[in-house]
């Protein structure tokens, strides 16, 4: 009996988001998240500009500075992070900026340029600006086993989507789809896509649907397809990972590092440069194993 009630309010909050995307101006006298104060709804002419402002390429390396382990932290490691003076404030400014954010923040974004907040660039970063991608654990759709990111990307190129609404599923197909028909039949090549719910509901639903869930996944990706429920707020940041309403593509090498990411509706020019920076990534490792193998 606990079953339909959790999918009708599923149902409802997915009517709900539909019917606010297709207004035609969002309004936004809500009262924000910390001070209780009103926002000013925008005119028309601010909405009109925000439409036609450019968007920048992305101006900075994502992921993290701490090469990510598979290993799970221990009591020792936890207290010696919360022991950690630079850390704790770090953590404080997310946490106040965040409670600062109103409810409906994340999707008044996708009013403008559709959640998009940066562009992706027509080349990889540099190795040696380039920041790791987190561990991630989650359960994949082949075994329901707990998989880490951390084990199964290192020593491949790895084309990371990462879901958490039907919205964000079209966005990361709009990138990976080309990439995917032309490299999946390479064994140095993965896609990995992790369905994340944060949201203790929207991860309880998304277990009772997995069977559903692997029908709509072709079965030669189920061992890549993760579902996981990992806290992801301290590091969303430094992914660029800023709205949950839209999708995320981060390009991974052998070396767990990032070297391009795309978010939202993607551009053809970005759709392209993906397929390009993964065939560079791609032939840089065939050539590292065949120098190796002749030594």
């Amino acid at each position: 009996m606990l079953v339909r009630p959790l999918v009708h309010a599923q149902w409802q909050e997915t009517a709900t988001l539909r019917r606010f995307i297709q207004l035609p101006r969002c309004t936004r006298n809500l009262t924000s998240g910390a001070n209780g104060s009103a926002e000013k709804r925008p005119s028309a002419k601010a909405t009109s500009d925000e439409l036609t402002t450019t968007l920048p390429f992305l101006q900075r390396p994502l992921g993290v500075k701490e090469r990510p382990s598979p290993v799970l932290k221990t009591w020792a490691d936890t207290r010696e992070e919360l022991m950690n003076q630079e850390t704790r404030l770090a953590q404080r400014e997310h946490l106040v900026k965040e409670a600062t954010k109103g409810y409906f923040t994340d999707l008044n974004a996708t009013r403008r340029h559709g959640g998009k907040t940066w562009i992706a660039p027509n080349v990889m970063i540099r190795e040696d600006k380039a920041l790791y991608f987190p561990n991630i654990v989650g359960s994949s759709l082949d075994t329901k086993s707990k998989k880490h990111t951390t084990s199964m990307c290192e020593g491949r190129i790895s084309v990371i989507s990462m879901l958490s609404t039907r919205m964000s599923e079209i966005h990361v197909n709009g990138f990976t789809i080309p990439t995917n028909e032309r490299y999946l039949s390479n064994s140095l090549y993965q896609y990995v896509q992790i369905n994340l719910q944060e949201n203790l509901l929207k991860s309880f639903l998304v277990s009772l649907f997995l069977s559903s869930i692997a029908k709509s996944v072709p079965p030669e990706l189920h061992s890549t397809y993760l579902v996981s429920s990992q806290n992801m707020e301290f590091v969303r940041e430094h992914l660029g990972m800023v709205n949950k309403h839209v999708g995320y593509v981060y390009l991974v090498d052998d070396n767990l590092k990032v070297r391009w990411a795309g978010c939202a509706d993607a551009k053809v020019e970005e759709t392209n440069a993906l397929e390009q920076c993964t065939g560079v990534l791609l032939s840089r490792l065939d050539k590292k194993r065949s120098a190796k193998a002749s030594r």
